[in-house]
């Protein structure tokens, strides 16, 4: 079976006359690019968008949620890929941070309520070249101080650092958006979570 033209090692540099080459060692496989964020490499097929999370028919206030993913050096990462689960009514998203122009995440759903006494909040995986072990971390709304003052994990975290897990609420053009960045490293390091 012959591979697709854009699997197949058709560079300039030693063409080996289109026969299929072995796959460069990478900290994450091929599989990762292609199969769950395929647009943000370049592979021209259909992908089936992830960063809606409910359905138009769900009850609840919409919101969006946008952020970036930064390293060590306060620089835009542009192709991490973002895992979102919404506890409260078991949704999922996923999203390549190359998909944007700016190299952001986004997420549509609804406003999350609290769960078994926690905070509405959402669970995050941060999942990039380099990196061996995917991140955790969560995502709070600033606009819950009352329900984030009583959150047992969110409370967990020192006091200097809890502003990390907290997305910023802006009215944007009439919708109801959240900013929140994700800083891999350094002064503004996101708190991440050993799961």
């Amino acid at each position: 079976m012959a591979l697709p033209t854009s699997l197949q090692n058709t560079g300039k540099e030693g063409n080996h006359k289109g026969v299929p080459l072995q796959t460069p060692s990478q900290t994450v496989g091929p599989f990762f690019a292609y199969g769950l964020t395929a647009v943000q490499y370049g592979y021209d097929f259909d992908q089936i968008a992830n960063d809606v999370l409910v359905a138009d028919d769900v009850p609840g206030d919409r919101i969006h949620l946008l952020g970036r993913v930064f390293d060590g050096k306060n620089e835009v990462i542009p192709d991490a890929m973002i895992e979102v689960w919404q506890p409260d009514i078991k949704a999922f998203g996923r999203i390549g941070t190359g998909t944007d122009p700016k190299n952001r995440f986004h997420f549509e759903t609804v406003k999350p309520q609290s769960v078994e006494g926690q905070a509405p909040h959402l669970a995050v995986i941060v999942l990039m070249r380099g990196l061996l072990v995917h991140a955790y971390t969560r995502i709070y709304f600033s606009d819950e101080a009352a329900a984030n003052a009583e959150d047992v994990v969110l409370n967990s975290v020192p006091a200097e650092r809890r502003d990390t897990l907290i997305a910023q609420k802006q009215i944007v053009n009439g919708r109801t958006e959240y900013h929140f960045d994700v800083h891999m490293q350094g002064e503004l390091e996101t708190v991440f979570f050993d799961v």
